[in-house]
């Protein structure tokens, strides 16, 4: 549960200063762009999708994408999505037929940390909503 609650205020910065859905965010990271897009909004939760921009020379699947749901009443933030992976379960069996990670979830949470704590340390916001 910390790394969701430190996942959690690490991308409320981040995060456009209104809550509507289509709102986003680019932030110049060195050489980099990011880009943070609310998709769903209601009382308690945010859904944003998270994802590297990219010029077009890679290919989809080495671009970095989540889609990361915040739970404002539990002040925790969860990887919903990750790349192809559409639902993490919290253990896999190993070997499975997709060779996740027994660990997968927690994986992908703690990736979504070192990447917020990369983006609050070097970034530039782009736009002046951010």
């Amino acid at each position: 549960m910390r790394l969701y609650e430190t996942n959690y205020a690490k991308l409320l910065p981040l995060l456009p200063k209104s809550d509507q859905v289509g709102d986003v965010c680019v932030y110049q990271v060195r050489d980099l762009e990011y880009q943070l897009a609310i998709t769903e909004s209601t009382r308690y939760t945010t859904l944003v999708e998270l994802w590297q921009r990219s010029d077009g020379e890679l290919p989809s699947y080495l671009i970095p994408r989540l889609t990361v749901r915040l739970y404002h009443d539990a002040r925790v933030a969860e990887v919903c999505t990750a790349q192809q992976i559409s639902r993490l379960k919290p253990r896999y069996d190993y070997p499975n037929l997709r060779m996740h990670q027994q660990d997968e979830k927690y994986q992908v949470n703690r990736f979504l940390g070192d990447w917020l704590a990369y983006c609050l340390k070097h970034g530039i916001s782009k736009q002046s909503v951010c």
